[in-house]
């Protein structure tokens, strides 16, 4: 560090980021800030600072403060690893700055004692908190603990078998060895029971035992979230929760018709589809199981598509190198994803979506840690193509105060401005020729649930009308 860096730290004041001590302070005193420090967002301990005045005060012997730091670390369980402190002479007066990294990988404690920065102050970590940071360090991992009340049983075992039998490398080993191997079943007294990742990967209903464990995308008329929206809750294992994320993007995100040098016209999605299931399938590998009361957001504006997972960047990870450092939160579910060919085992895949993201010449993604988690936006290019806004306006996204996407438009535009008394599946595949009979049958569905139309007869007679207000 230089002179004016610290002279700006002794300006701005302490902070959770920030503290100092005079140049005699005891061995235990350094001790408890530092590893303060450590569980929480690391920090600058300067040493040489006047009690009374906080300005610099200097220390007296350098090499007797640098092995009292020294002893300080090694009075900290476990050891802590940091830089050698550095000595800088600040308005003439000899001080020391002591670097605890963000993200150290361990929770650490002094005599016993495990404390965090809240604001200036070292105070004792809450057991809620400790229990996180636990999971979060990997000191304990959440996904091999079982799942409480939970029996193998509760696994669909047809998906299972289905897993392992694609497995190379294991000698054919029966899936109930393959599972403990990789971290889904554990042993206890003579029984097996299922792990948070196996109940995440495999389970029947993950979500009764794994409250959070969903994904709710939404897509918003605006750039702003507001009361008219389409709203699809995701739930199930996570491979198929990733696969349905695909489809609700595929089925949301508005398609535009790309002029090209020659006037030739390709239609395109508004983000590129690739990228956007990348991290995705980022959030559903990394996130924070261990918190309960949130789920994954996917959320679509009219300017930008947001990712939100709970829990904050795994490990070492930060916004500064979330390109270059590496840590997996989940090792388990990483593997198990990557076996299925869902993620690179050893990446987060944020290099390869900046990539396509640049080939899209899209801004590139803003990554933002919340107050309870971590957030991706991606931000689309207005004007760029001609998107439904070139097509002639039906209802605006809206009918009856609810919104609705372009597909619907033309279903109820049939019925109503047409003056069609009914319409079919395969009236709205007329209309919609290059969208999957599936994605249309859902449209008509999710219709129905909101009360807007009726669906009358079954099967190949079925067909649907408008449903009369009262």
């Amino acid at each position: 560090m230089q002179e004016q860096e610290i002279l700006d730290l002794l300006e701005s004041g302490r902070s959770e980021t920030v503290e100092w001590l005079p140049g005699r302070a005891p061995v235990d005193e350094i001790a408890t800030t530092m590893a303060a420090m450590a569980n929480a967002r690391g920090g600058t301990l300067v040493l040489g600072v006047t009690s009374r005045t906080n300005k610099p005060g200097g220390i007296d012997d350098p090499e007797g403060v640098s092995d009292r730091v020294l002893a300080a670390a090694l009075a900290i369980q476990p050891p802590l690893i940091i830089p050698l402190p550095d000595v800088i002479k600040v308005k003439g007066a000899v001080m020391m700055a002591v670097q605890v990294p963000r993200g150290m990988p361990h929770v650490y404690a002094v005599d016993g004692r495990y404390l965090t920065r809240v604001g200036e102050r070292n105070e004792p970590l809450a057991p809620l908190t400790m229990r996180r940071l636990l999971f979060e360090r990997g000191d304990v991992s959440f996904e091999s603990l079982p799942v409480r009340g939970a029996r193998k049983e509760d696994l669909d075992w047809d998906q299972v078998v289905a897993y392992t039998s694609m497995l190379t490398g294991m000698g054919g080993i029966s899936p109930d060895l393959a599972l403990i191997k990789r971290g889904c079943l554990v042993r206890q007294e003579g029984k097996l029971y299922p792990t948070n990742a196996g109940m995440l990967l495999f389970g029947r209903d993950p979500q009764q035992f794994l409250r959070g464990s969903e994904i709710t995308a939404a897509r918003f008329a605006g750039k702003e979230m507001g009361d008219v929206f389409l709203r699809q809750d995701i739930n199930g294992p996570l491979p198929q929760q990733i696969r349905r994320v695909e489809t609700f993007l595929i089925d949301s995100m508005r398609k535009g018709v790309q002029l090209s040098g020659n006037m030739a016209r390709s239609e395109e999605f508004e983000y590129p589809l690739q990228a956007v299931r990348e991290l995705v399938v980022n959030a559903v590998a990394h996130r924070d199981y261990s918190i309960h009361g949130d789920g994954i957001r996917l959320y679509l504006f009219s300017d930008r598509l947001e990712i939100t997972s709970p829990g904050g960047l795994p490990g070492p990870v930060t916004i500064d190198n979330i390109v270059d450092e590496r840590f997996s939160r989940n090792t388990a579910i990483v593997q198990v994803l990557s076996d299925m060919g869902f993620i690179e085992r050893l990446g987060y895949g944020v290099d390869r979506v900046l990539a396509l993201v640049n080939e899209y010449h899209l801004p590139r993604p803003v990554f933002t840690e919340t107050a309870g988690g971590f957030r991706v936006s991606l931000y689309n290019r207005p004007g760029a193509v001609e998107d439904d806004a070139a097509e002639p306006q039906l209802f605006g996204g809206v009918f009856r105060g609810q919104s609705i996407n372009r597909r619907q438009e033309y279903a109820l535009d049939f019925l109503i401005n047409q003056k069609n008394p009914r319409i079919t599946n395969k009236d709205l595949q007329e209309l919609c020729p290059d969208v999957h009979s599936e994605t249309l049958r859902r449209d008509f569905a999710d219709l129905v649930s909101r009360g807007i139309l009726v669906k009358m007869g079954e099967k190949r007679g079925s067909y649907y009308v408008l449903k009369r207000q009262s």
